[in-house]
């Protein structure tokens, strides 16, 4: 059976030390490979090889570490098809999805290669007679990436090149569930030119996780996942004098306003809700239906949820595959249970579904709700599977209520005709990103994604500007080179 290992000092590397972990074709649900856990011993190692590189790389002119990138993103666009195959059989999403993440995560190695300007200082003369003031970006030193199953090519890609491009160097946690994506970046690294250590990634779980987080060598962690491991990682790093984004969970929603374009609006929803059976942090988990439009979007919707094509992610005709693993099923299936048991109504029934057309493989088919409460645990937990939520609503001021109210604050979206409504929206709604007409609304690579409340802890968002100011440190510098000048005296100075 095909084993997982480790890349540290730009090689794969075994560790004897380590426990064994499976991974799974979530298609079929047989056992396709073994992944090693890394041990204390090898999370160091890569550390080390991390540490020992930075030194070197850190003085590497900005446009010659940008060169790389663009070398890296041209290797990754070539083989763009066999990195989608390897994600649809660990993961267990579509190719075309595949495929897509791969562009977006492109897209940020694309802003990466701006590198020379993104770092460019300021500089100030004569702010006083004979002094001028200037600053400069530095890197932070060794940084690391928990990085979690859903995407296993964009959300690495989310970090890393921003990382590096800017000097540091990194030590990526990919997730145990779908490793081989990770090891596949790290050798195409290498081949556009990256020097051996300043990229290394090892595979594992909470252990190796919790080594990264109490290395006194590791200066900054970047994380996504859920919000229980994500304030976990947040609190134990700042205790140890580590910078960190941490970004976690989601409860994103889309308004749906009376004046809405129902056929652009039941279009949007299916592709948010659904994509990558929901195995999204951006997936739309709860429609608010705003006055009387709620019959008439259920009426539109259940067709299209119900003739949903479940299947295989090779296979060129399935529009949603299965979920990650038999564990995550079982907990997906129990929240559908549950929203029944709670007295929500149940339009689209995908327990059905996938256990009438699918024998083999961890499936579940759509699932659509109606007249969901907000007292519902349907509506205020993250499911993260193929679960909507039709919630009701009077007016607009009552969505905007709603979703403010709610724990999370990742992203939310409105579909209407409205300029007034879209803007009042957008004013008023606490999340990070916000989808006027877009069911989706992940910011493009130069800008910076990003959650509020309880959807991100730490100070600084992933990718573009915020990215940037994340992995590096500013220097102010100020310099008096004008002679026959004395500074004498104990009270404060001053540049007049």
């Amino acid at each position: 059976m095909r084993r997982i290992s480790h890349f540290i000092s730009g090689v794969i590397t075994s560790d004897t030390r380590s426990k064994i972990g499976p991974v799974f074709n979530p298609a079929t649900g047989a056992q396709i490979a073994e992944v090693e856990m890394a041990s204390s011993h090898t999370v160091a190692q890569a550390v080390e090889s991390a540490s020992t590189a930075f030194s070197s790389w850190s003085e590497v002119p900005a446009s010659a570490r940008a060169r790389i990138m663009f070398r890296f993103k041209d290797l990754l666009e070539r083989r763009a098809d066999d990195f989608a195959k390897m994600v649809s059989l660990e993961h267990g999403k579509t190719l075309d999805d595949a495929r897509g993440e791969i562009v977006r995560g492109m897209e940020v190695i694309e802003f990466a290669c701006g590198i020379p300007h993104l770092m460019k200082g300021e500089f100030s003369d004569q702010v006083g007679r004979g002094i001028d003031t200037f600053s400069k970006r530095h890197a932070v030193g060794v940084c690391a990436g928990i990085t979690p199953f859903n995407f296993p090519i964009m959300v690495p890609l989310w970090m890393l090149p921003i990382a590096i491009v800017c000097g540091n160097t990194f030590v990526l946690k990919p997730s145990e569930k779908d490793p081989s994506a990770s090891l596949m970046l790290a050798e195409l690294l290498m081949e556009a030119g990256l020097p051996a250590g300043v990229l290394n990634v090892v595979n594992g779980g909470r252990e190796a996780v919790d080594d990264l987080l109490l290395h006194p060598n590791v200066a900054a962690i970047s994380f996504v996942g859920s919000t229980i491991v994500g304030e976990h990682i947040y609190k134990t790093a700042a205790a140890h004098g580590k910078r960190v984004q941490a970004l976690c969970g989601a409860k994103n929603h889309m308004v749906v306003m009376p004046d809405a374009d129902l056929d652009q609006t039941v279009d949007a929803l299916v592709g948010a809700a659904y994509g990558s059976a929901g195995e999204r942090c951006m997936a739309i988990s709860v429609a608010v239906a705003v006055g009387d439009v709620g019959d008439e979007l259920i009426r539109r919707l259940s067709p299209r949820v119900r003739s949903l094509k479940i299947g295989a992610g090779c296979n060129p005709d399935t529009e949603m595959g299965p979920l990650v693993t038999q564990e995550h099923r079982a907990k997906v299936l129990s929240y559908i249970a549950k929203g029944v048991e709670e007295g929500a109504e149940l339009v689209v029934d995908g327990r059905r579904a996938s256990l009438c057309d699918i024998d083999t493989g961890f499936y579940v088919g759509a699932s659509l709700f109606d007249n969901v409460a907000p007292s519902m645990c349907i509506y205020k937990d993250e499911i993260f599977g193929p679960v909507l939520a039709i919630v009701r609503v009077p007016s607009l001021g009552a969505a905007i209520e709603l979703i403010n109210l709610h724990e999370y604050g990742n992203g939310a979206s409105i579909f209407t005709s409205s300029g007034d409504a879209a803007r009042a929206f957008d004013h008023q709604v606490s999340t990070g990103m916000v989808g006027i007409n877009v069911p989706i609304p992940v910011p493009v690579a130069f800008h910076s994604f990003g959650g509020w409340k309880r959807s991100a802890f730490g100070d600084r968002n992933v990718y573009g500007p915020e990215g940037v100011g994340f992995y590096t440190r500013l220097k102010t510098t100020t310099s008096r080179w004008s002679s026959g000048t004395r500074v004498s005296g104990l009270a404060m100075p001053t540049l007049g």
